[in-house]
């Protein structure tokens, strides 16, 4: 049973411990087949669902989900598979495009700070304030010491939802170059996804190690005890959606929930 529950512990980063973001360990399956990890993911969503539900009825916590990856990662498609285990009317999901003018004109975190979740609820940020230490950098958008601040800043903030009861939980989905390339090919051809690409995509490609740099420090800097990131494999999509399905559970399942007292006498309670 230990390996059933192992690999949140094996994806954590470490705090001060540099990841690898190598293209090799986007493959890694850690000994699962496919056909054992669809068992385990259907045995983990009524846990997952059932842990939502006392969230919601105790009301003192709550879960924000950052999901990070390089174009094509995957990020939808985990979203659709693992976090249908969750009850929508307690769970958002905001996707965070390029800001607005309106966003443009306030500090970098007001607009991510408005959709984090109310105590009793989950939200996942598609993408989210960690863009602002990626594009920046890679697009010379700002001074180099502009965006390195900003990892002092995003600990902060991230300490502070923390300080109120709102754990926050970091994904970031690596697939490597070789896969990049096969799911572009895909949306390319295939009239299904052909609107999830742009030609802008081929850009983001050619920046790849630039953009593994960036992602390797923002690792390093921002993984924290309170607010750790994991690197998931996510070659192989079923590897994917179990990994994350197991830090879910790993990080729901150690809040102290309970379900709130009556607020009457059950014993005195008849329905005729």
């Amino acid at each position: 049973m230990k390996r059933k529950r192992d690999l949140p512990a094996r994806l954590r980063v470490r705090p001060g411990h540099p990841p690898r973001l190598d293209d090799a360990d986007a493959a890694l399956t850690f000994g699962w087949s496919e056909a054992e990890a669809a068992v385990e993911c259907a045995r983990i969503a009524p846990e997952l669902e059932e842990l939502q539900y006392k969230l919601y009825a105790d009301g003192r916590f709550g879960l924000l989900v950052v999901l990070q990856a390089i174009d094509g990662g995957g990020k939808d498609s985990t979203i659709r598979h693992v976090f249908s285990a969750f009850n929508p009317q307690g769970c958002t999901v905001r996707a965070f495009k390029v800001p607005s003018t309106e966003e443009l004109r306030h500090d970098y975190l007001w607009r991510v700070h408005a959709h984090a979740p109310a105590r009793g609820e989950i939200a996942v940020f598609n993408r989210s304030h960690y863009e602002d230490v990626l594009v920046p950098r890679v697009d010379r958008l700002v001074p180099k010491a502009a965006w390195q601040a900003r990892y002092g800043h995003i600990n902060d903030f991230e300490r502070m939802l923390g300080d109120n009861d709102i754990q926050v939980v970091k994904i970031f989905l690596q697939i490597s170059r070789a896969e990049q390339k096969r799911r572009f090919q895909e949306r390319i051809v295939n009239p299904r996804k052909q609107w999830k690409f742009e030609e802008g995509d081929l850009a983001k490609r050619a920046q790849w190690s630039q953009y593994r740099a960036a992602y390797c420090d923002m690792l390093h800097e921002c993984s924290t005890k309170a607010a750790p990131w994991y690197v998931i494999p996510a070659d192989h999509k079923w590897l994917r959606d179990l990994a994350v399905a197991q830090v879910l559970l790993a990080h729901l399942g150690a809040l102290p929930l309970r379900f709130p007292p009556p607020r009457f006498d059950p014993k005195k309670m008849r329905v005729r």
